[in-house]
């Protein structure tokens, strides 16, 4: 297995100058600390007309932005008019993965809410298109659960995988999201193991998650090692399912510094994992 860092928590907004320095920062520093591999938001394809930009800023630093991340709503047509042009991108720079989600209810409503079959099937139908589309560039889909969207709960995501492709659609599994929605991560991979087509890694502080409600749930999430998932039981569950892709560690909100947590975690990856 191949160890990413996501890297879209160095880009704090402003121009587009500025936002490229910020991701060539994540790249040098992700390096440095022995990352080989990427991840970034799909929104960065805004930032390189010429994708060929990127790809000699990857070469500049000998890191490989493996994974762009993209988002749906409800609005079909206009999901997979955004989602092709951000695969389309991800293909010229020489990425094969696609990380994708439903970007939430957008009507104010709960964040936690029981299967939506009529979501759900519009979330599938989107994949199951974009899926298509993907594998002709060569990019494999993989759809993420995550807290406060219609695919979060184990309900959720088995009627999404019962409404989606296994050969098009893929799922990226994320140990936190995972863990908050009730789920034992290493179990979850078990379940899982033959549609699942790339990993997001996050640790849960457990006695921080037990004070949270709604979305500040997910300020309990952890840099790898700073919170009580068992990742060694994770790592042994993918190897039991065959799964040798990449495990891409993601901290939405460093408690630090960006550095710091990567730092954090890939220490973790070499002295318990190994890896």
């Amino acid at each position: 297995m191949k160890i990413a860092y996501t890297g879209w928590t160095w880009i704090g907004g402003g121009d587009r100058n500025m936002s490229v320095r910020q991701l060539e920062s994540s790249f040098r520093e992700l390096k440095y600390l022995g990352y080989d591999y990427a991840e970034n938001f799909a929104f960065i394809a805004d930032f390189f007309p010429d994708p060929l930009e990127l790809v000699r800023m990857q070469n500049k630093y000998g890191i490989s932005l493996v994974n762009l991340y993209g988002h749906f709503d409800f609005d079909i047509e206009a999901s997979l008019e955004r989602s092709k042009k951000q695969i389309d991108f991800l293909a010229a720079v020489g990425g094969k993965y696609f990380n994708c989600q439903n970007g939430g209810f957008g009507d104010g409503g709960p964040s936690e809410r029981p299967t939506d079959m009529k979501m759900v099937g519009i979330t599938a139908e989107i994949a199951n298109r974009l899926g298509e589309y993907a594998a002709k560039k060569g990019v494999k889909v993989c759809f993420h659960p995550h807290y406060g969207t219609c695919v979060f709960t184990e309900s959720d995501i088995d009627a999404f995988a019962k409404l989606t492709d296994p050969d098009r659609v893929y799922l990226c599994i994320d140990t936190a999201h995972t863990f908050i929605a009730g789920m034992d991560p290493a179990d979850t991979v078990r379940r899982y193991g033959d549609r699942i087509g790339y990993m997001h890694l996050k640790d849960v502080d457990v006695n921080a998650l037990s004070k949270a409600a709604g979305g500040a749930k997910m300020a309990s999430f952890r840099a790898l090692g700073e919170g009580n998932i068992s990742f060694p039981a994770v790592v042994e569950a993918l190897v039991e399912v065959g799964y040798d892709g990449y495990l891409c560690v993601e901290l939405d909100n460093p408690r630090i510094c960006n550095y710091q947590s990567a730092e954090t975690s890939r220490r973790y990856i070499k002295t318990v994992l190994g890896m």
